[in-house]
């Protein structure tokens, strides 16, 4: 059975290795299910400042992150959910995501658990008249998915309105589930 986990982080800044994550949003849908059947997200406490330029883009101070537990707690509970997954989906997540995140799971001894990856920009050119990868909002445009620019990159959010544009995406033939071949190249 095909379960998609829909995730996104936010992050202290770029690249992976000096940056840590401080926020992660991951639910895990079944095949044309609008809501997820499982829902996770979290801050984290990062044991570190934050980049200006990041803190910018999701508003996420430092501050912010008082009290909140440490990647070393949270890694396990993220990767038993990921673990669930046969597929993921993600906005950028070929590029950024999931190298920060096998990145961040080997500082604790952990594996990214390897699955097949659908990435909504680097697989979504059709959906920009100039035929680049789209942003999150160029993203939902194309969709007809509702996009807030003042909820935007909350992890949360924006992993509902990418799964939002997924699955409408999917039903009109633009993103196709790898085929077994690359599932298995993926394990």
């Amino acid at each position: 059975m095909t379960v998609y986990a829909g995730l996104d982080i936010e992050t202290t800044g770029v690249p992976h290795g000096d940056h840590r994550i401080i926020e992660i949003g991951i639910g895990l849908w079944k095949p044309g299910n609008a809501k997820p059947v499982f829902w996770y997200e979290q801050r984290i406490d990062p044991q570190r400042s934050i980049a200006a330029e990041a803190q910018r883009v999701h508003g996420i101070s430092s501050a912010d992150l008082i009290g909140k537990p440490l990647w070393k707690s949270t890694a396990p509970i993220v990767q038993k959910i990921m673990a669930k997954a046969t597929h993921y989906v993600w906005h950028n997540g070929d590029e950024f995501d999931g190298p920060f995140l096998e990145y961040e799971f080997k500082r604790e001894g952990l594996a990214l658990p390897k699955r097949a990856s659908i990435d909504t920009m680097g697989k979504a050119l059709w959906a920009t008249p100039d035929g680049k990868k789209p942003k999150l909002g160029e993203l939902c445009f194309a969709c007809g998915v509702d996009y807030d620019k003042a909820k935007a990159h909350a992890a949360a959010y924006d992993v509902q309105v990418m799964m939002d544009c997924f699955f409408k995406a999917q039903a009109w033939g633009f993103f196709e589930d790898p085929s077994a071949e690359q599932v298995k190249e993926a394990a």
